[in-house]
C-alpha cells in the first residue's frame, strides 16, 4: 500500500520580519542606554564644574560671589567697601589716569557714602554736603578721636579708608581742616586747639598720602581751632558737632578760591 505523502508547506517569505522587529528593539535598547549614560555624564559634568566655579570665587550671572578667606580669619581684616570690593594698598594705584569730579560726580560720591553709612549703622559719625566749594565730608571726633587725642581710633579705619576710596578716584584738590568746641584744652602736647585741630588734620593728611593715591601737592591740612563753628557751643550737642575734622574735595571753584 502507498504511503500518503503529505502536501508541501509553502515557504514563509515574511519571517525577515522577525528578525527585523528583534534587530530593531535591540538598536532602541542600545540607543536609550546610550542616551541615559550622556545624560548622567553630563550631569556629573555640571556639578564638577559647579564645584570648581565655587573653588575659585566664580558663579553664575545674578549670584552673589562668595568671599574666599585663603589666611585664618582671625588673621584677616577685610576692608569693606562702596563698589566692587578690592584690597587697598600703598600706591597700588600710582600712575593711573584720573579725571576731576563735576557736581554730578559729587552727588553720585555722596550718595555711594551716605548708603553705605546707612548699611553700617553709622550715620551719626559722619555728615556730607555739597556747596559750591565742593564735597564736604565732615568726620566727628566722636566716631574718629578720643577727646584731647589727634591720633586716629583703629577701629574709625573702615570708614575712613571707604571714603577716601570713593573721593581719590578723581583729582580734585583735597584739603583736610580740623576744628574744636570752645573749650580750652592746655597740656604739653596740646597747649591750645589751636595745636589739637591742627594735629588731627595733619593725622588724616599723612594717613591718605600713605594709603591712597593722593598727590601731595594737591592735599593739604590746617586747623581752626574753634573759630569756625557750624553749631553753638553753648549746647553739648552744639560742641559735639564742631568738633570735627572735615575732609573737603575742592571744586574748580573752590580751588579757585583757595590761597
Amino acid at each position: 500500500m502507498a504511503l500518503k505523502r503529505e502536501p508541501e508547506k509553502h515557504a514563509n517569505h515574511e519571517r525577515w520580519l522577525v528578525s527585523y522587529a528583534d534587530f530593531i528593539t535591540l538598536l532602541f535598547a542600545v540607543f536609550t542606554t546610550l542616551y541615559a549614560m550622556s545624560q548622567t555624564d553630563k550631569k556629573k559634568v555640571e556639578e564638577v564644574m559647579q564645584s570648581l566655579q565655587q573653588s575659585f570665587g566664580m558663579v553664575s550671572a545674578g549670584a552673589p560671589s562668595p568671599k574666599i578667606n585663603v589666611i585664618p580669619s582671625k588673621q584677616m581684616s577685610i576692608i569693606p567697601m562702596i563698589k566692587p570690593e578690592i584690597s587697598i594698598s600703598q600706591g597700588s594705584r600710582r600712575g593711573q589716569a584720573k579725571t576731576r569730579a563735576e557736581e554730578k560726580d559729587f552727588r553720585q560720591i555722596k550718595s555711594s557714602i551716605e548708603a553705605y553709612l546707612t548699611k553700617q549703622g553709622a550715620q551719626n559719625k559722619v555728615s556730607l554736603t555739597i556747596t559750591r566749594r565742593g564735597l564736604i565730608v565732615s568726620l566727628k571726633e566722636a566716631g574718629f578721636f578720643d577727646s584731647g587725642q589727634a591720633q586716629i581710633k583703629p577701629e574709625a579705619y573702615d570708614l575712613i579708608n571707604t571714603i577716601a576710596e570713593a573721593m581719590t578716584q578723581y583729582n580734585n584738590p583735597l584739603r583736610l581742616e580740623g576744628h574744636t568746641d570752645n573749650i580750652p584744652i592746655s597740656n604739653a602736647q596740646f597747649p591750645s586747639n589751636w595745636e589739637l585741630s591742627t594735629a588731627r588734620a595733619v593725622n588724616g593728611l599723612k594717613y591718605l598720602i600713605k594709603h591712597f593715591d593722593v598727590d601731595p601737592n594737591r592735599i593739604s591740612a590746617t586747623g581752626y581751632a574753634e573759630f569756625r563753628p557750624v553749631a553753638d557751643n553753648a549746647t553739648p550737642e552744639g560742641r559735639a558737632k564742631n568738633r570735627r575734622v572735615d575732609l573737603v574735595m575742592l571744586s574748580g571753584d573752590g580751588e579757585r578760591g583757595e590761597p
